[in-house]
């Protein structure tokens, strides 16, 4: 009964982690669709650098993408990366989901090239990056595995971000990474930990114990001068 029970809580907790990604994937279809039937072309509202119209951009530039191939593409990882986020770290998500956002867009109208850039491969870089950086550096298997699954399936994203292809926004790429690991960083005292064992446990208490002792030691010392 009891692992039924948890069964139960783990699958409730998964299809909870999809309500959010999904709502959201739905939207940037539905902002293609409406682009396509009408015959309108909503590029001027990805973000262009350092001038003031750009600035909606840092809003509404993940959003618009420039074909349904670059739609499709961002897609699956941007729905795969985001459940995990939502899965794993369900306290967190909403910061994570939309700090990620907000730093990816303003940075790149800090520093992008004077173009429009549009799409939402920011966010899936930083996704990625706050998903592999957060499992290496909470040492918890858990959290690793998902970090050795995201290398595995999108290590080969890593070329993103460098300037190959001109019609690419490297910078959102690159920009966006960056925001994933400082994140992960600024937040590795939150969300799901490792688990302390008893042994390490016991060996904090005999520390504390032998500090406890010197302290001791040291006062006693001091009382005699």
């Amino acid at each position: 009964m009891e692992n039924e029970s948890v069964k139960n809580i783990e699958k409730k907790k998964f299809w909870f982690s999809l309500i959010f990604p999904v709502a959201f994937l739905l939207s940037l279809w539905l902002v293609w669709f409406v682009e396509i039937t009408l015959d309108l072309n909503f590029s001027t509202l990805g973000i262009f650098p350092r001038k003031l119209s750009g600035l909606k951009g840092i809003i509404f530039s993940p959003f618009v993408h420039a074909d349904i191939r670059h739609l499709f593409n961002n897609s699956i990882p941007l729905l795969v990366l985001t459940s995990a986020i939502f899965y794993f770290y369900s306290n967190l998500a909403f910061r994570i989901f939309f700090l990620t956002w907000i730093m990816v867009g303003i940075w790149v109208w800090f520093g992008g090239r004077e173009a429009y850039h549009i799409g939402a491969s920011g966010l899936i870089y930083g996704f990625a990056a706050f998903l592999f950086i957060s499992g290496i550096i909470r040492n918890y298997i858990p959290l690793m595995a998902i970090s050795m699954l995201v290398v595995f399936v999108y290590g080969s994203m890593i070329w993103g971000i460098f300037p190959i292809e001109p019609q690419i926004s490297y910078e959102s790429h690159m920009l966006g990474a960056i925001a994933g690991l400082v994140l992960a960083f600024h937040y590795r005292k939150y969300g799901p930990q490792r688990p302390k064992y008893r042994w390490e446990e016991e060996e904090m208490e005999e520390e504390n114990g032998e500090e406890a002792k010197e302290r001791k030691g040291e006062e006693a010392k001091d009382g005699e001068r």
